[in-house]
């Protein structure tokens, strides 16, 4: 008899796909100013930079959302626990019309081994019902069904809410710990 594996809903920006750095280079690339990490500590992204408009041009602008590069250990992280889990991407993808497709060609790309079943475009995550969420924000934690467990981001590094996890490799040794602690069911 298959037994059922517990589920995981993963938010796509800020945690499998590192916005934190295309925002700066962005950022350098079109008003020539170097933002560091430090700079955004505390801040919501759209007040993170000089000008308080560029997330916003640049969550707008075709391509933005097609060339966010991959978090570290993302992809390693999700071969390793699909095994064990039922793992959901689950982004809120709807408040940016373009990056609807360019979400979903980016996932093709990058993580080709999570099937199209398996993502989950949606506005509003509080009608998510897994056993864990992992995300960057407090706004879709506060409602999870589940365990939350919050991917450290500067946006939310001075609030503690929530279970902290601070890289994909944290991830996996908590899920992992999480494994052996669940009944065995037979």
């Amino acid at each position: 008899m298959k037994t059922k594996k517990p589920t995981i809903a993963i938010d796509m920006d800020g945690v499998i796909a590192d916005t934190e750095t295309h925002f700066i280079n962005w950022y350098a690339r079109d008003y020539g100013v170097l933002v560091t990490r430090e700079e955004l500590i505390g801040k919501p992204e759209s007040e993170a930079f000089p000008d308080k408009q560029a997330v916003w041009k640049f969550v707008n602008a075709p391509g933005f959302f097609r060339t966010v590069p991959v978090m570290p250990g993302a992809i390693a992280a999700l071969k390793a626990l699909i095994d064990d889990f039922e793992i959901y991407i689950v982004s809120a993808a709807m408040e940016f019309p373009q990056s609807l497709s360019e979400k979903q060609a980016w996932l093709g790309e990058h993580f080709p081994f999570i099937s199209w079943k398996n993502i989950i475009f949606c506005g509003d995550k509080s009608v998510i019902a897994t056993d864990y969420m992992i995300d960057d924000h407090f706004k879709n934690l506060d409602f999870c069904k589940g365990k939350p467990i919050l991917f450290h981001a500067a946006h939310n590094s001075t609030t503690e809410r929530h279970f902290r996890i601070h890289s994909w490799e944290e991830v996996q040794t908590f899920l992992k710990q999480e494994l052996e602690a669940m009944p065995a069911l037979s």
